[in-house]
């Protein structure tokens, strides 16, 4: 496994939408949404490249807005999709193209169908996957359990937010470092 290094790592925020977080536990997705933030915050210090999508926003809502707001920040538009697999979206494709990045990190919702068949298309297309367990969610317990196995055996690696963020810093005493790690503690 390489070291996850920010001029060739890709961020991608999957459908951490209104309406999906109502129907799942308050707990998970206050997690995830604070995960995903720590890991947005981290990509605007360090360089990372972000692309997010929406699953069918016209039912299911946009963007929770504490997302929303990071996202507008970073001048990062959410690509409407209605594709499981956000690759089988031609924008998410392309910008994913152009950014040309080695490694994806992966965190949004369902973990067991999203997110999952997201992950699984990036590795058929030979990216390093990364998928932060606190960074997903499902509706179940089970189900994010199920989907964290399945991107898993598709050739992902689960790890954490923490993980993702010093595995991006590389080292301690940096300006970087002195920024970013803040946002852990």
């Amino acid at each position: 496994m390489n070291r996850l290094a920010p001029g060739t790592t890709a961020l991608l925020v999957v459908d951490v939408q209104e309406r999906l977080a109502a129907a799942m536990s308050s707990a998970r997705v206050e997690t995830l949404v604070r995960n995903a933030g720590i890991l947005l915050d981290a990509a605007s210090h360090l360089g990372v490249h972000v692309l997010a999508t929406e699953q069918y926003p016209k039912g299911l809502g946009h963007t929770v807005p504490a997302l929303a707001e990071k996202l507008r920040r970073m001048h990062v538009t959410p690509v409407g999709k209605t594709t499981f697999d956000a690759c089988g979206e031609v924008g998410v494709a392309r910008a994913l193209s152009a950014m040309s990045p080695r490694a994806v990190v992966v965190v949004g919702m369902e973990t067991h169908v999203c997110v999952f068949q997201t992950v699984r298309e990036l590795v058929r297309r030979g990216y390093d996957v990364h998928v932060p367990v606190d960074g997903v969610a499902s509706r179940t317990e089970e189900n994010r359990v199920a989907g964290l196995a399945l991107c898993e055996r598709a050739g992902a690696y689960a790890t954490t937010t923490e993980t993702v963020v010093f595995d991006l810093l590389e080292r301690a005493g940096t300006e970087a470092f002195k920024a970013v790690s803040k946002l852990v503690k």
